[in-house]
């Protein structure tokens, strides 16, 4: 598949092929599989105090001729705590037991469970090829809600260099993108729990920009509601399908796409450029001095 090549302005430069990751099944089974893997290992691990709702001094006598028993009192044997008293008639209050008011949690969650999950390298490439390869399909691009003038989306490398917030929303402007960037700045407000636990909003998603290495244009638009910008190393299913949606409206520079090509990122046989090992003189150790031992000499006495 041949995509054309467009500069900053929207006019088309030249054309490139798409390596092979881009023609791969689409398995959505796989991609959420993926995607909900991402999603479990960034869980924050929570769970009760050990001693919650166990704090009370409940433990009450069974047995006769206790001053502070409920033997004969014909109620169950449930643990109580002591409100008041007089004598030896009391007013208790179950406490410390599940069913009670203020009792400690039958099963509590656990702050030492283990809430990640595992997938398998293999499944893992083949769950972000699949999703690249519906990231350039126009008719899921478009089921997906994402607006657009023509589509796939390739630019040339020099927009990684763009310093100015500014200069990127006019870029996108030009390449057609103006009423997705209003699409993907609405915002709903959340009721209940969430707006009280740091998820008040609820943010529409954007256009994905993937570049070749970390690059001016990864601060300049991070700031642009819905934007997201990732170098091609760290991209996985999530970016690629959030919330298990296939199809996100992502933009590829050249450079990426050659370097994807290049290194065959994302498939069985990955060709990373060998780091540059630094040559280090040794310097030889000085040896010891191997002194010669002395020969002592015993006095041998003479009897007379």
């Amino acid at each position: 598949m041949e995509v054309n090549v467009r500069s900053k302005t929207g006019t088309k430069k030249s054309e490139i092929k798409l390596p092979s990751q881009f023609s791969e099944e689409i398995r959505p089974d796989l991609i959420k599989r993926a995607v909900l893997t991402v999603q479990n290992n960034r869980r924050q691990p929570y769970g009760a105090d050990p001693k919650a709702g166990a704090k009370y001094s409940s433990k009450l006598s069974r047995r006769r001729r206790d001053y502070k028993g409920a033997y004969g009192m014909g109620i169950s044997r449930v643990p109580r705590k002591i409100m008041s008293h007089r004598g030896t008639r009391f007013n208790w209050m179950g406490a410390t037991a599940p069913n009670t008011v203020g009792g400690r949690q039958a099963h509590p969650p656990k702050a030492e469970k283990n809430l990640g999950r595992k997938l398998n390298k293999k499944e893992r490439r083949k769950a972000i090829r699949s999703a690249m390869s519906a990231t350039v399909i126009k008719e899921l691009v478009q089921s997906r809600g994402h607006i657009f003038e023509e589509y796939p989306i390739v630019l040339e490398t020099d927009v990684e260099s763009l310093k100015k917030t500014r200069e990127v929303i006019e870029m996108l402007n030009k390449l057609g993108l103006s009423k997705e960037l209003e699409r993907s700045s609405r915002k709903t407000q959340k009721t209940g729990r969430a707006r009280r636990r740091g998820r008040k909003y609820k943010k529409a998603i954007g256009p994905l920009f993937v570049v070749s290495k970390k690059c001016e244009l990864m601060d300049s638009a991070s700031n642009i509601p819905g934007v997201e910008v990732v170098e091609v190393h760290s991209l996985n299913a999530e970016l690629l399908a959030p919330g298990c949606d296939l199809a996100r409206l992502t933009i590829y520079t050249k450079e990426s796409i050659e370097k994807i090509e290049k290194e065959q990122l994302f498939t069985d046989e990955i060709k990373l450029e060998k780091p540059i090992k630094k040559e280090i003189k040794k310097t030889p150790k000085k040896q010891k001095e191997i002194k010669p031992k002395k020969t002592i000499t015993k006095k041998t006495g003479v009897k007379k």
